[in-house]
Parts: C-alpha cells; sequence; structure tokens
C-alpha cells in the first residue's frame, strides 16, 4: 500500500478528471459505494473459484460477527447499489461510472499494490451490439485524451449459453487430458470452470493452453452477428482492434464480446483496462434478468505508463518575496485576489533575506517571482521576474491580478 505525493498527484488528478469529463460527456453519472461490503456479495459477484475470492480477498468478522470484506473490485458493488435502490426494477437502462480504492492481497507486482485504484464504468439495460461497442469507444476515447502511448485493443467473444457449453465440454476434455502438466491451481478450477485455466500466468500452463479448443470453433449465429456487428460498429468508430482468440473472462455468467486495452511497456501483465459483456450478473446478485457490460482500468498501471511517457502535471506558482513586514501587509489582499481569479500563488512564511526567499522559489518552479519591498508598496508597484528567462519589469499594483490571469490565459 502506497502514499500518493505531489507532484504525482497532480498526474493523478489529471487522469481522474479526465474521466469525469469524458464518461460525463457518454450520459454517464457518478456512483460511489461502501469501501466494506458483506464478504458474500463478492463471492457470488466475483466468484467462488477465483484468484481473488480464494487467495486474495481481505475478509474479517466484525463486532456483531458479520463477515465483511474490503472491495476487491467494483463491479459487484455497483450492481448490489443498482438492484437495492430500485433501478434495475423501475428504468433498467442505467449507466455508472465509479472510482477509488480497491484491496486484494496479492504478491506485489509492478503497478500491483495491496491496495490500488481503479476507474470503472457498467451499462445496464442493453443488451445490444451496440452497448458493447460504446463501453469500448468510451475507453479508447479517455486513453487518447490522456495520451496513452503503446495502447492496443484486443477483442474476443465468450459465446453464449447456447453455445458456451459445447465449449467448456471440449476445454475440460483437453485439460483431463494434460491433467499431470497443470498446476495446482488448474487442477482444482477445471472442474467448477475450466475456462479458469485459459487465464492462469503459470509458465508451465502456457505452451499447453495455447494449443486447446478456441471458443471461436463453437459460436452460435446468434454470437457470431453479435461479435460481427460490436467490429462493424468499432470499423465506423475508426477504432483499431486486434481479435485474441485467448482473452477470457471466467465467470459463468460473463458472456459474448470481452475485451483488454493492452501495452508492451509494463511487462508480462500488459493489461491496462478490460471488460466484457456481463449478462447473467444482476440476475446472479438478487435482481431481475437484465444485461451488462462493463469495463474497469488500474490508475496505478495508466499513471506507470502515462510517466514513461514523461507525463507529468505542472502548476508553477507565482512566487511572492516580500520585504518587510509593511509590504506582507499590502501584498496579502493582493494574493487572495489572485487565488479567487485562479492563480496558483506561494510565499515564503517568514521574514527571511530576498536571497533565501529567491532559493525557495527556484525550489518550488516558481514560474514567476513577485518581489515586494516598502519602496515598491509606496511607489504602488511590484518588480516581477521571470524565471525562465530571467527577464524583471516593474508592473502597477493595479495592474497585477489582470497581468497575471492574462498570463494564464
Amino acid at each position: 500500500m502506497a502514499d500518493i505525493l505531489p507532484p504525482d498527484s497532480a498526474l493523478w488528478q489529471r487522469v481522474e478528471a479526465t474521466a469525469r469529463r469524458v464518461f460525463a460527456n457518454y450520459g454517464y453519472d457518478e456512483i460511489r459505494t461502501p469501501i466494506a461490503e458483506p464478504t458474500e456479495l463478492f463471492r457470488r459477484g466475483v466468484g467462488e473459484s477465483t484468484s481473488i475470492v480464494e487467495k486474495e480477498m481481505y475478509s474479517f468478522e466484525d463486532q456483531g460477527g458479520d463477515s465483511i470484506a474490503l472491495r476487491p473490485e467494483g463491479t459487484a458493488s455497483v450492481v448490489r447499489a443498482y438492484i437495492e435502490s430500485g433501478v434495475a426494477a423501475s428504468d433498467p437502462v442505467a449507466s455508472y461510472y465509479y472510482m477509488g480504492p480497491m484491496f486484494r492481497r496479492e504478491r506485489p507486482q509492478k503497478g500491483r499494490q495491496r491496495q490500488f485504484h481503479q476507474i470503472g464504468v457498467e451499462l445496464f439495460g442493453v443488451a445490444g451490439p451496440l452497448a458493447d461497442a460504446e463501453v469500448i469507444a468510451m475507453f479508447d476515447h479517455f486513453l487518447r485524451e490522456l495520451d496513452a502511448p503503446s495502447i492496443t485493443l484486443e477483442i474476443n467473444s465468450l459465446g453464449c449459453p447456447a453455445c458456451r457449453p459445447s465449449f467448456d465440454r471440449a476445454l475440460l476434455d483437453y485439460l483431463h487430458r494434460h491433467k499431470g502438466s497443470l498446476c495446482a491451481d488448474c487442477n482444482r478450477r477445471i472442474e467448477r470452470n475450466p475456462m479458469r485455466a485459459l487465464d492462469c500466468k503459470n509458465e508451465g500452463c502456457r505452451h499447453l493452453i495455447d494449443k486447446a479448443p478456441v471458443i471461436s470453433e463453437f459460436w452460435c449465429g446468434d454470437c457470431i452477428a453479435h461479435f460481427d456487428a460490436v467490429k462493424r460498429e468499432l470499423g465506423l468508430l475508426a477504432i483499431e482492434y486486434r481479435q485474441n482468440p485467448r482473452i477470457v473472462r471466467g465467470l459463468d455468467y460473463y458472456m459474448r464480446t470481452a475485451f483488454e486495452f493492452t501495452t508492451d511497456r509494463l511487462g508480462a501483465q500488459n493489461a491496462v483496462a478490460a471488460g466484457g459483456r456481463y449478462d447473467g450478473l444482476v440476475r446472479a446478485l438478487g435482481g431481475p434478468d437484465v444485461a451488462g457490460v462493463g469495463c474497469a482500468l488500474g490508475i496505478e498501471r495508466l499513471i506507470l505508463l502515462l510517466k514513461q511517457h514523461g507525463e507529468e502535471v505542472k502548476s508553477p506558482p507565482v512566487f511572492f518575496a516580500m520585504l518587510g513586514e509593511s509590504a506582507r501587509e499590502a501584498m496579502l489582499p493582493v494574493i487572495q485576489a489572485l487565488r479567487a481569479a485562479g492563480v496558483r500563488v506561494e510565499w515564503d512564511y517568514s521574514a527571511r533575506s530576498l536571497k533565501s526567499q529567491m532559493r525557495r522559489a527556484d525550489r518550488k518552479g516558481a514560474r514567476a517571482v513577485v518581489i515586494v519591498g516598502d519602496d515598491e508598496v509606496a511607489k504602488g508597484e511590484v518588480s516581477v521576474k521571470e524565471m525562465a528567462t530571467g527577464e524583471q519589469r516593474a508592473v502597477k499594483l493595479a495592474d497585477l491580478t489582470r497581468h497575471f490571469v492574462k498570463v494564464e490565459a
């Protein structure tokens, strides 16, 4: 679990502000759910056979004897809120976005921590392929707005209840034939959900998994039509993609479209964002039979990617170097006026020498220093030094706010 300090926090703020702006433009509203939920919600919503529930979830018994878990992901909580609020029954078409901390006790890796942060979206009540394409397009738009480098969209279809059982039987038969070469986790999971084996990261399993049956060979006509429509919409939106037959979602209620935004800059764990259609989840958590599709992104991994790209957010201040008590008294209302006008202003709180204050301004990365002494106050003007060029000139006090607001604009 890590602290987020300046200057990184400014980059986090830009990512979050961009998400809010882009998602709002697509008609999504923010939802905020509790960090702690009943453990059973995630057992049902994430899946008993997943690594998250089996090994990674922080769960505990509270003073009242209730089993509580820190949320390991956002979708289950959003679905619960969607059902409990009555929205699912009264107006099933709803679109939400969320952001905040999640918790998993996994082995820390590059960009992965035990408290990590996600930005996610959920769209309920639309079963057609246009919903899948729009969620993908929205995340593509978001990543482009951030100028995230080296991003590839990969898509697949997981079939549906009509055709998925045939694939599961073929996959299970294949895995049984190679059971002795699979890791303990795969052997434990294949009886409950054989598709989970396709997502195994164990190197010893990968060469066998690469030769396993491919789900596209089992798609029914409706699934082919749905996937073709998604690809057609992505083409109309000029969104490039690569079809990857090994993208999976291991839970039974995931169906049809699955997708990932990946990069080659973060090592073996290459997914930046992932999503898919989960038409059975609302029903599985006690709600009506409502379709759903969503996507989530790990902020830490995105921040790593942006920083590798040289991305940083700077908000250089205007620094006031004030010499003497009368100068400070005269400048404090001016400083407040600049701040109210949207200019970032800092100053030295102790009565140090001009040289010391200039050094502090340099450490703060100030873009300009306003130098004020008793003489400047008496004349009604200040000296403004531009730190990038070293140019220094007099500016009348009455024009100071206008001067910096014009520069900001």
